[in-house]
């Protein structure tokens, strides 16, 4: 009886052994799905010395940050999280002019601790006065797009873009993709006005 209860014990321990368990391994943490809208611009227009097109999508808003100035706005992208921040200086001297040509190149590059690569990209409109230099920044950076437009002489802009998240780059790599088409629209359709104020 010993040697019969002794088999079935080991029929069901093999049985019991063989049976698979799921797996629970953790999974890779997804991503939402992101909706696009239809590309459609309109024209800011303001007292300030330039003009643009920008996307139905974003709001206009002016920079109420400390220490901002007059004509500096921004165009908050709140289906994205993201704000493209303008600021405008008036050029008095040279020695003005060189000092923001300065500070562009230096907030830029200050991203390079996590920026995998900066790229310079010249702007360039000579029947419109508008030229600049366009900043991109790839990697895990809080900024991946910069840019600065001047007249050379009156007038300049700086524009950079965040998102209000944490920079993952395989996150918000598609958002940004489709942002950077319509700041390029943006530069494209600039315009400083022959007559405006600062």
């Amino acid at each position: 009886m010993k040697i019969v209860a002794v088999i079935l014990l080991c029929l069901a321990a093999g049985l019991t052994a063989c049976e698979q368990k799921a797996d629970y391994s953790p999974k890779p943490r997804g991503y939402y799905r992101i909706y696009f809208p239809k590309r459609e611009y309109k024209q800011y227009d303001s007292d300030c010395a330039y003009t643009f097109t920008y996307p139905t999508y974003a709001k206009v808003e002016p920079d109420n940050a400390p220490g901002a100035k007059p004509c500096w706005i921004n165009l908050q992208l709140p289906q994205f999280n993201g704000t493209l921040h303008l600021s405008y200086q008036p050029i008095t001297s040279k020695k003005v002019f060189d000092a923001l040509i300065e500070d562009a190149h230096t907030f830029a590059f200050k991203h390079t601790v996590k920026a995998t690569s900066i790229d310079e990209g010249i702007i360039r409109y000579p029947d419109r006065k508008v030229y600049g230099i366009y900043y991109t920044i790839d990697g895990n950076a809080a900024s991946s797009a910069q840019f600065f437009l001047t007249d050379s002489t009156r007038h300049y802009l700086r524009g950079a873009l965040y998102f209000n998240t944490e920079p993952k780059l395989d996150s918000i790599q598609p958002v940004l993709d489709f942002v950077k088409k319509d700041i390029a629209v943006l530069i494209k359709s600039f315009h400083w006005k022959t007559a405006g104020t600062p």
